[in-house]
């Protein structure tokens, strides 16, 4: 084990949300180098994704591990349906993004409050893909009482300004998105990646494959969780109508109310959420509260899962977004 993986402590727990799953919670600090004078961070994954990507990296330090050993109190929460986290026999498999925006961030929240070694109550937020669109639909409820301190959203969609073609012919149809069951995605990709990998182009929507180390396939699958059909035909609503609404509220709207400081790292060439729709928060918001990190230039261009997993990433990606956060905190 490297001097790095060693230093590393953590800790796992499960987070009831009253709802029938028990949450997955695991937090992330290196002993020597904790500032508790700063706030607790925690970092929610995108769609039919978890937590895994957050703490991996195939040659460098991780995204969680560069935070942590910076200094940051790190968390990470697998909301219903992600990762580690558990459902109960009877409860219903049926949910959608009030439930995970709503309920299910609320409880994790709460439990970093109430587990944190920090001198605050107070949480920043990093969400990742859809992960910060659930960020966002939560302080759009909570424009007041939200209890977070700064955000960081990394290439997560507010406002459809833009979609790939590919995406929107996927999503072309909310109905027909909600009847596909899909199923075995991990198994799937465990599959078709080494055989993808060595023709760049059909992986260029999602990541860059020349700046990406893809020989542990086996491994980077293991971040690849199913999509659950009615989000499928939310996501498709959204695409269509280009503003979220989630339990009767647009969120681009209500994010107006919002007062935080909100970094948006974007990728210059990504073709999940293309860099405008990322850039939709820092549109709509006042200049002084958003501050946009666009990655890539020219051929060293940037997609999507390159701002996790890039070669580059910890010098482009991570340690940006640790200054940033560092420059967040209160004064002592």
């Amino acid at each position: 084990m490297s001097q790095d993986k060693a230093a590393l402590r953590i800790d796992r727990r499960l987070v009831d949300n009253g709802e029938g799953w028990q949450l997955e919670l695991q937090r992330y600090h290196v002993e020597g180098a904790l500032d508790r004078s700063r706030r607790p961070l925690l970092m929610i994954p995108g769609y039919a994704m978890n937590t895994f990507i957050l703490g991996f990296h195939p040659t460098d330090r991780s995204m969680v591990e560069h935070l942590a050993h910076d200094g940051f109190e790190v968390w990470t929460a697998n909301l219903r349906g992600q990762g580690g986290s558990v459902r109960g026999g009877r409860t219903a498999r049926r949910y959608g993004m009030g439930e995970l925006a709503l309920v299910d961030l609320p409880r994790v929240l709460a439990a970093v409050r109430s587990d944190s070694a920090s001198a605050h109550a107070i949480v920043d937020l990093v969400g990742c893909s859809l992960g910060a669109s659930l960020v966002y639909a939560y302080l759009a409820h909570h424009p007041d009482d939200h209890g977070v301190g700064a955000v960081i959203a990394i290439g997560g969609p507010l406002r459809w300004v833009q979609v790939h073609p590919a995406l929107a012919l996927a999503f072309k149809s909310p109905r027909l998105a909600g009847m596909i069951p899909v199923v075995g995605t991990r198994a799937l990709a465990r599959r078709a990646l080494p055989l993808v990998r060595h023709v760049p182009p059909l992986l260029s929507i999602y990541m860059n494959a020349r700046r990406v180390d893809l020989s542990r396939p086996d491994l980077l699958v293991n971040t690849v969780d199913d999509p659950v059909p009615y989000i499928n035909r939310q996501v498709a609503r959204w695409v269509r109508d280009r503003d979220l609404v989630v339990r009767g509220l647009n969120v681009t709207e209500g994010m107006r109310r919002v007062d935080l400081p909100v970094l948006v790292v974007l990728a210059n060439r990504d073709g999940i959420v293309p860099a405008a729709t990322a850039r939709s928060v820092a549109d709509l918001l006042p200049e002084h509260r958003v501050t946009v990190l666009e990655v890539g230039e020219g051929d060293r261009w940037y997609a999507h899962a390159d701002l996790f997993i890039g070669a580059e990433a910890r010098r482009e990606v991570f340690e940006p977004m640790a200054a940033w956060l560092r420059a967040q905190q209160p004064v002592a």
